[in-house]
């Protein structure tokens, strides 16, 4: 008799891009999905409801901080395995997402054979990062940085700020990041001066402009 296959919480808030997913798994003879969420609380329901053997997570959900929910899905779960799956840069998220508690990164330009690979190396209890990962940590622990860091929010920011970055590119007001973030105005501001700081940035205008490049890949 076959061992049972392995259930998939899919996680994106994009329906067609989980829809896709969904199809990939259950085309699979080993894991299947069990459910799906757009939301962060539709995935803390549904993972709730169905106890998953691995979260398959997109790194943003609206507005939401996914470094922040996989914070929280490790306080609640210490056991399950979360797999990341994001259009953002590995260079930038995937120590970030690992130190949050994940397992690991795969990127969504990726083919689907490597989110089946990933899947399959967290559910194995193993880490699953690209060679290029593995190897930047490699020369780190090795004490063998790379001659320079080419990207300055990558190599500057904090996690919360990053998120207050990503935040302003989307087009929110500091008033409205204040809310989502459940801050008071006052803080963002200090993040908005320590983010101008940070990028060498004249002016709200300009960091405005940078977030909103960054956000949209330019």
């Amino acid at each position: 008799m076959p061992a049972p296959k392995k259930r998939v919480l899919v996680v994106d808030d994009h329906p067609l891009m989980r829809n896709g997913i969904v199809e990939l798994l259950n085309r699979q003879t080993d894991v299947m999905s069990c459910g799906e969420a757009g939301t962060p609380e539709e995935l803390k329901e549904a993972v709730a409801a169905t106890l998953p053997d691995a979260v398959l997570l997109d790194l943003r959900l609206g507005h939401a901080d996914g470094i922040e929910l996989i914070k929280q899905l490790r306080a609640l779960y210490p056991k399950l395995p979360i797999l990341v799956h994001s259009m953002y840069d590995e260079q930038v998220y995937a120590e970030r997402v690992l130190r949050a508690g994940a397992d690991g990164y795969v990127m969504k330009e990726e083919a689907p054979d490597a989110v089946m690979a990933g899947l399959r190396q967290v559910l194995r209890g193993e880490l699953a990062l690209s060679e290029a990962i593995k190897s930047d940590f490699v020369r780190r622990l090795l004490g063998r940085p790379k001659a320079r860091e080419d990207d300055p929010v990558k190599a500057k920011l904090t996690d919360r700020e990053l998120q207050v970055f990503n935040l302003l590119g989307s087009g929110l007001k500091t008033r409205q990041i204040a809310e989502e973030l459940s801050l008071s105005v006052k803080t963002i501001e200090t993040y908005r001066e320590n983010l101008k700081n940070k990028l060498v940035l004249k002016d709200a205008e300009d960091l405005a402009q940078a977030a909103k490049q960054w956000v949209e890949g330019v």
